[in-house]
């Protein structure tokens, strides 16, 4: 890669920002490490840069050295200075990655690929009074502590300014946007916000990653529900037809993406990514709500499930694969778009049948349906043909629908405290890479969400 790929020309930059032609100028407190920013106060418009750095705008600041040919990236004090070398000097680079929706399932399992693969990694968080980091807390390292690998950052993705000055701040080599209202059933009760986090936040990005002349490249998190009632097998260049605001807030974001891909030539790709579950699925999505309805009712604290439509089919995968196919998706030359999906369907009935069969309980005794869990339109059919992924990417799913069953019944039952038949576990350590076994993916979370992560 080449190092000047995240640093802006000097001739991007303010007359009365460029350094006189001889100044040399050591990095505060060492090349890689954040440090003492006073010695910016010997230098000839030192004074005005240094109060740049601590202004609540946290602009930006680029030095280029001429005499030793070293790009600086100089920022707030709250994120450590990172050098990169060229010409007769050289150092290894590390990735830098931004994630929106690091605490969400797909962020999770994101940040901890990244992570494995030797990335930096920055996630953006919303502030809560309460704890909203469950599914991060395993892998969270103190931001103090040397050879820190992983930072967050509160935000709002309403917020333009903000957005703006992180992506200056951060100038990340991936950003992986996750982050969303992302309930279908919800979206029909709360559709402006839907669209402006799920919509408009996605602009946002883009227009800071444009504005900041940063070479990031962006990853959108698409969505199947972009399809609607058209008829499946879906595709790339299949026509959409949503049936929901979080479908439409989504298909908005899908098109911002190839506008400014091909507008401004940002390297900016879709990943339109059919249903993907696993242990840390939100609990009000029906899988997850299945799942963990089997392990209460093992656990004697629950008797009856209610459910919505069990009628409604999709396309179910594993979603640790599913973000193994993000990070893919922006490693070739070119940013294109990919559907990804296992190529198989199932409808919710068949989920249930299977998940309380694996449990040994019959599921007519314990499931009823609630008009209250009905959408006011419904997807009736999704099935993902992911030819192009497999072709261009190599991507391959390797987790089947019973397996997928087996693996999330039995996260939830060891999360109630009993005893899980083990089947789930056997397949995550026979397909599924070193990164993602079965007590980084579920035992440390468990114990993460009651407290004992660091056991």
């Amino acid at each position: 890669m080449n190092p000047r790929h995240s640093v802006p020309q000097t001739d991007a930059l303010p007359a009365e920002l460029l350094p006189p032609p001889k100044l040399s100028l050591p990095c505060p407190g060492g090349a890689t490490e954040g440090g003492d920013f006073s010695a910016l106060h010997a230098v000839p418009g030192g004074s005005s840069i240094l109060r740049s750095l601590y202004n609540p705008m946290q602009i930006l600041v680029y030095y280029y050295l001429c005499t030793s040919h070293i790009w600086y990236r100089v920022r707030a004090p709250d994120t450590h200075c990172r050098a990169v070398l060229h010409g007769s000097k050289s150092t290894k680079h590390v990735k830098r990655a931004l994630i929106t929706g690091i605490t969400g399932q797909d962020g999770s399992y994101l940040a901890e690929l990244l992570l494995s693969k030797g990335y930096e990694v920055h996630g953006i968080i919303r502030r809560a009074s309460t704890f909203n980091t469950s599914r991060i807390d395993h892998i969270y390292q103190d931001p103090n502590q040397p050879g820190t690998g992983l930072f967050l950052h509160h935000g709002d993705l309403s917020s333009t300014e903000w957005i703006l000055n992180l992506i200056y701040s951060l100038a990340p080599d991936e950003l992986y946007h996750l982050a969303a209202q992302s309930h279908v059933k919800v979206s029909f009760d709360i559709p402006e916000y839907t669209g402006d986090v799920t919509g408009l936040g996605t602009m946002r990005l883009l227009e800071a990653i444009r504005r900041s002349g940063a070479k990031t490249r962006f990853y959108q998190a698409s969505s199947s529900e972009m399809f609607g009632s058209t008829r499946p097998p879906q595709s790339e260049t299949t026509v959409f037809q949503p049936r929901s605001p979080y479908a439409a807030a989504k298909l908005y974001g899908y098109w911002m993406t190839r506008t400014y891909r091909e507008g401004y030539h940002l390297y900016a790709a879709n990943g339109i990514l059919f249903n993907h579950e696993s242990p840390r699925r939100g609990e009000t999505f029906v899988t997850r709500k299945v799942t963990r309805g089997v392990a209460a009712i093992l656990a004697g604290k629950q008797d009856t499930l209610y459910l919505g439509n069990l009628d409604a089919r999709r396309d179910w995968g594993y979603a640790p694969e599913y973000v193994e196919a993000m990070w893919q998706i922006l490693q070739p030359d070119a940013a294109d778009d990919y559907v990804i999906g296992t190529g198989e369907t199932h409808s919710v009935r068949e989920f249930v049948e299977a998940s309380f069969a694996y449990a040994g309980l019959d599921w007519q005794k314990h499931v009823k349906t609630s008009e209250k869990h009905l959408r006011p339109l419904e997807v009736d059919v999704l099935i993902a043909d992911a030819s192009k992924a497999r072709a261009r990417l190599g991507w391959q799913s390797k987790i089947g629908f019973r397996d997928l069953v087996a693996i999330m019944v039995d996260a939830d039952v060891e999360a109630a405290g009993l005893k899980p038949r083990g089947d789930g576990k056997a397949i995550l350590e026979q397909k599924i890479g070193h990164w993602n076994r079965w007590q980084n993916s579920v035992t440390r979370m468990v114990q993460a969400v009651s407290g004992q992560a660091s056991q």
